[in-house]
This record gives structure tokens, C-alpha cells and sequence, in this order.
């Protein structure tokens, strides 16, 4: 077992390597440990990580704010704090803020990330779709 105090948290810098559009504060929570990474990003309206897939896939726990995610070939699905997400292994995805909400999530990412394209503003500015509250 091993507990990380926040005081040795790796700070501000995030996770090497990732993908941003616009304004995002990531912050390392844990870095990788036995293929496990966790980081907390607050993305500003509209900013969103590039398109990305997950060696074994990821968790994301929305914290605050509201923002939007979409699976490759899926629609554009609207997520709120509360919102729990899995996204299975090698399923290509990105996810970020809304057009107008700021949106906090941790994302617990386990394996490794393949990192690909931009999220075009036309992908992003697709019709979300509310999905069952």
C-alpha cells in the first residue's frame, strides 16, 4: 500500500505527454504506479483532450462543472459532476469542458495512453446528446 499526502503529490505539470485544446490545469495526483496514473484537470470552456485510448482503460469521476465526451463513432454525450465514466480498453475517446461550463474531472488511467489527433471544432460542436439523469 502506498499513501500519497498531498504535500508529495507531483504538482501542476500533469501527465507527460497529454494532449490539450485549449486552457486545462492538470494536476498529477499519482504518478504512473504499477501501470496506474491518476490526475485531476480543470478544463475551461471548450477545452478538451485530443482524441486518446487506453492500454486497459480509464476511469473518469467528474467533479464539478459540466462538459462532454464522446467514443469514436458514438455521439457526443453531456456529463455533470457525479458522473462516474468508463471508458473500456482501447476505446478511442476524448472529453472536456463545455461550450459554456468549466468542468473538473480525476482521471484515473490505467496502462498505457496512445495519444492521437486533435478533436476538430466541428467534432466538438456536434449536438450532444443528455444521456438518462
Amino acid at each position: 500500500m502506498i499513501i500519497i499526502p498531498p504535500k508529495n503529490h507531483a504538482g501542476i505539470a500533469g501527465k507527460a505527454g497529454s494532449q490539450f485544446t485549449g486552457s486545462v490545469f492538470p494536476y498529477m495526483t499519482m504518478p504512473s504506479t504499477d501501470g496506474v496514473t491518476i490526475n485531476t484537470v480543470n478544463f475551461t470552456p471548450c477545452a478538451r483532450t485530443y482524441w486518446h485510448s487506453h492500454e486497459n482503460g480509464q476511469i473518469l469521476l467528474v467533479l464539478a462543472g459540466r462538459g462532454l465526451i464522446q467514443a469514436e463513432g458514438g455521439p457526443v454525450r453531456v456529463i455533470r459532476a457525479g458522473d462516474t465514466i468508463w471508458a473500456p480498453p482501447g476505446e478511442r475517446h476524448w472529453h472536456g469542458g463545455s461550450p459554456d461550463s468549466f468542468m473538473t474531472h480525476t482521471a484515473i488511467s490505467l496502462g498505457v495512453t496512445a495519444w492521437a489527433e486533435e478533436v476538430t471544432d466541428d467534432q466538438f460542436n456536434a449536438v450532444a446528446t443528455e444521456g438518462e439523469r
